[in-house]
């Protein structure tokens, strides 16, 4: 049978397919009872170590941290501890679901977070439906600051999240890495994957208009990304749910709405209409909406520059087929599924840059690190036989170098502008990153081996 990447199949298929992974992980959710638990990293032989690990001689590390707050990364974890926080208010997918209910993906999130990049990772979903405000979920990471080496904002509603994230990277007292993944994740995998979209085709990132369906979290911190990168954004135009974006758009209440800073420099011929009237003469559209099919339509792919390219990212349904975007005149096509080529998945990115992040002991992720890793992403499809093609503008996951090259790229960077505390050369690490992960991978493996992780096999079929 040929995979969905090679066939065309019906919407109700593509959603029959969909939900299978939903109907196995209620059983495995269940049965397991959660994703992650607390290990020892110590050695205990005999319950005389105890007294070493706990009283009295914890008192000793204790003194010599109050003596010097750095110390706390030579006689605890939390060089490698990252908060993974969230309100449960914009839940991928699913929208308001609440913190508790926004449990299980913050826990996905810890498992890829150990396993991709051997970063210990805690899910913390934070207050109460309809809370927390932006200035709570601040003074919250601010208050945890003193355990994490990191944390990672996730699923938090917009415009929220842009001011969560904005004041507390500007924060003098924020002293660790903050990131937010919707944004700066999902912004990484898009600019790597462009990166070797626009190689592929022969075009030019200063020269090419870009169109931007959508103005969330995701399409927010792409666009911010590309322009740190060198994009130029006033050749772009951005559409929401109601149009296209320009200055005179009366519902914009400008400066007031976060929207307004795209406004001040995109779309500089000034044009209104929809996302159809955006994509005339375009050469890459970036749409991160509501789940399709038929949200971007084939005759306005039509209408697009020649090589087009098209990242067409809602799940579980794209916004418009890749055959149909092939059809209509794409010779790029990205998704987020995993069952078509070219998945954009932030998963790519995030256990790599923090890994490096952590190592380096960087105080910050700047925008120089994610561009760094994501160049590095983008030079792996050259080591992978038969990519760099249409339809391999991407590693995968499964690619073994995919973290650690991220990684060793984004401490370099973080040494290179003076915020990192440790200063390590390329090889070393190389070197830590690889035994970091590799051990990851060892333990997982040790576990289950050995039964410790149950073995799980009634899958739905």
């Amino acid at each position: 049978m040929l995979s969905l990447s090679m066939e065309k199949v019906s919407k109700e298929e593509l959603i029959r397919k969909s939900k299978i992974p939903g109907l196995n992980a209620l059983k495995m959710h269940a049965f397991y009872q959660g994703k992650m638990q607390v290990m020892p990293r110590c050695q205990i032989s005999s319950y005389d170590d105890f007294s070493i690990w706990y009283s009295p001689g914890v008192a000793t590390p204790c003194k010599e941290i109050h003596k010097n707050k750095d110390k706390v990364y030579d006689y605890t974890s939390k060089w490698n501890y990252v908060a993974i926080v969230s309100d449960g208010s914009r839940v991928l997918g699913l929208g308001n679901i609440g913190p508790e209910a926004s449990l299980p993906v913050m826990e996905g999130k810890a498992l890829l977070f150990k396993y991709l990049g051997g970063v210990d990772a805690f899910p913390l979903s934070i207050g109460t439906n309809n809370c927390c405000n932006a200035d709570q979920i601040i003074e919250f990471v601010k208050m945890i600051q003193p355990t994490f080496g990191g944390i990672n904002l996730e699923d938090i509603s917009n415009p929220k999240c842009f001011t969560i994230l904005d004041k507390l990277r500007a924060d003098p007292e924020i002293k660790i890495p903050v990131w937010h993944d919707d944004q700066q994740g999902t912004a990484c995998v898009v600019l790597s994957g462009l990166i070797n979209s626009l190689k592929i085709v022969g075009k030019k990132k200063n020269t090419i208009k870009i169109v931007f369906n959508g103005i969330g979290a995701a399409n927010f911190g792409i666009y911010r990304l590309l322009k740190a990168d060198g994009f130029n954004i006033e050749n772009s135009i951005f559409v929401d749910s109601t149009g296209i974006l320009y200055k005179d758009r009366p519902d914009l209440n400008c400066p007031d709405n976060y929207k307004c800073e795209v406004v001040e420099i995109s779309n500089k011929e000034q044009i209104s209409g929809d996302c159809g009237d955006a994509l005339d003469g375009a050469d890459v559209l970036i749409s991160s909406s509501i789940p399709g099919p038929n949200i971007i339509k084939k005759d306005w792919i039509s209408k697009m520059a020649d090589d087009a390219i098209v990242f067409v990212l809602a799940n579980p349904i794209p916004e418009i087929f890749p055959w149909d975007a092939h059809e209509a005149g794409a010779t790029i096509v990205a998704t987020g599924r995993s069952d078509f080529p070219n998945q954009v998945n932030n998963s790519l990115c995030f256990p790599g840059i923090f890994r490096g992040a952590l190592d380096v002991r960087a105080s910050t992720i700047t925008d120089e690190m994610c561009i760094a890793a994501s160049h590095s992403l983008a030079d792996l499809v050259y080591e992978i036989e038969g990519c760099f093609i249409e339809t391999c503008i991407l590693p995968t996951m499964a690619y073994e170098d995919v973290f650690i090259k991220q990684a060793v790229a984004a401490g370099l960077k973080a040494i290179e502008q003076n915020i990192a505390k440790k200063k390590l050369s390329e090889q070393e690490l190389y070197d830590k990153t690889r035994a970091i992960i590799d051990g990851s991978h060892s333990q997982y493996e040790s576990l289950m081996k050995n039964g410790l992780i149950p073995k799980f096999t009634d899958y739905v079929k």
